[in-house]
């Protein structure tokens, strides 16, 4: 009897456990329709440790969040972020190592320090050398075509650069004007058979669902008065619902339409000059916005390829994400980690909106293209190196996170401070993920504990 009172027990609580992961990823869910957390949102304090061995599917071993601070002068040496980055696989293990010495400083601000780190890492004339030989060859070695653009890709070359690497261009280039002109055509027969019908034509669901894209779009990118236009809000709401009908396993979920907007504005760069605030719809043919358009969902379906499980039910993929993210800030940032702990912060609150957007609606948007560079440089290693990028974004407010109480920080991970940042702070939290990556990537199991 006594062991079946205890079974019971057991089996109330770990039901307690499912209800309220599931409320939290629920509530958590519910705030990705906005570009910011609704300020009047409150999120509950836990009182006591989170047993995730209780959560159907939830790996063993995930456990702590991500954080990351900014290294300072002493740690970058008289590199500059675009040296240390130029080829990946010429830095080695040694130099991270004796950087990780020191892994957590303030983030050094001063006029100084911000003229010693040059903006000119993508456009220096031996780089764009580098990238117009491997362009113009014919057949690009796409390897080759990662290490550079890991570092940042000139800007009237990122078009061209975005499609090799996602493989939706081919590196030979006697096949890639056809290729494109095939896809595009493929895209627009898609769209003429599942879009551009009657609702009477769709099911229910199709119905609600192309209602919630047609509510999302308007809400993407607010602050940026050019996705505003009429027609980029029908082309978006066109790629939206047309990658989801394709992709039935998945479905629409709010927050893939942030990852269009970064291909919209690289795409429509080619024929666009100046800011993207003077760019108008009105001054582009009917025939190349439907070229954009096209590029935008093929890159948009090959990037989400990859990452799928992130967005099929639950959204496994960035549970998975999330727990790895606690656990490398457990092992980096041991005070922050504590104090996230005692404070009774799930890192779920917070970093489960950075990578459903990858990170997207947390920067100024004018920095999106060049960390989308490295993204896709990435390729299929992206997942895992996210939760790096991740835990060094966190970590550039350890000491700030350490002084602030459980609704402090709530308060200030819904509103960072990014606003001003620029070139600089970018290529720092890069600078760290990939430095840690080195570090940890040769003891695998480090994050499966």
């Amino acid at each position: 009897m006594k062991n079946t009172s205890n079974n019971i027990n057991d089996t109330s609580h770990a039901s307690n456990l499912d209800s309220r992961f599931n409320l939290t990823l629920k509530s958590v869910q519910g705030l990705l329709k906005g570009r910011s957390f609704p300020g009047k949102v409150l999120l509950s304090r836990r009182t006591e440790p989170l047993d995730t061995s209780g959560i159907p599917g939830s790996p063993q071993g995930f456990m702590r969040s991500y954080s990351q601070n900014d290294a300072g002068p002493s740690e970058q040496g008289d590199d500059s972020p675009e040296e240390r980055f130029r080829t990946k696989e010429d830095n080695n293990s040694n130099s991270a190592t004796s950087q990780s010495k020191h892994l957590v400083s303030p983030v050094d601000t001063s006029k100084e320090s911000q003229k010693t780190v040059t903006s000119a890492r993508a456009t220096d004339s031996a780089r764009m050398m580098k990238f117009r030989k491997e362009l113009s060859a014919p057949t690009v070695t796409l390897e080759k075509l990662r290490q550079l653009a890991w570092s940042g890709v000139p800007s009237d070359m990122r078009p061209n650069v975005w499609r090799l690497l996602l493989g939706y261009a081919p590196p030979n280039s006697d096949r890639r004007e056809g290729v494109l002109r095939r896809k595009r055509l493929e895209y627009h027969d898609s769209v003429e058979q599942y879009y551009d019908i009657p609702d009477s034509e769709r099911s229910d669901d199709e119905i609600n669902m192309l209602r919630q894209i047609a509510v999302d779009c308007p809400r993407t990118v607010p602050d940026v008065n050019f996705f505003q236009q009429p027609p980029v809000q029908k082309s978006l709401e066109r790629i939206l619902y047309t990658w989801a009908i394709r992709h039935p396993a998945s479905g629409y979920v709010q927050g893939i339409n942030d990852l269009v907007t970064p291909f919209l504005v690289v795409f429509l760069s080619e024929h666009f000059q100046g800011s993207i605030e003077n760019w108008s719809t009105l001054d582009l043919s009917e025939d190349k916005l439907a070229n954009v358009e096209a590029d935008c969902y093929w890159c948009l379906t090959k990037l989400l390829d990859g990452m799928q499980d992130h967005y099929t039910f639950a959204q496994p993929g960035i549970q998975r994400l999330v727990f790895k993210l606690k656990e490398l800030v457990r092992r980096i940032d041991e005070p922050v980690s504590r104090h996230m702990e005692e404070h009774g912060l799930e890192f779920l609150q917070f970093a489960f909106r950075w990578f459903n957007c990858l990170l997207i609606r947390e920067i100024p948007f004018h920095l999106v293209n060049r960390l989308w560079d490295t993204y896709l440089a990435e390729g299929d290693a992206l997942p895992d190196f996210l939760v790096y990028i991740a835990a060094s974004f966190l970590l550039t407010w350890s000491d700030k996170l350490q002084k602030l109480d459980f609704q402090e920080m709530v308060m200030f991970l819904q509103h960072l401070p990014t606003l001003n940042w620029a070139d600089q702070e970018l290529e720092m939290v890069l600078s760290r993920a990939f430095m840690w990556h080195t570090m940890f990537n040769s003891s695998p199991s480090h994050l499966a504990s």
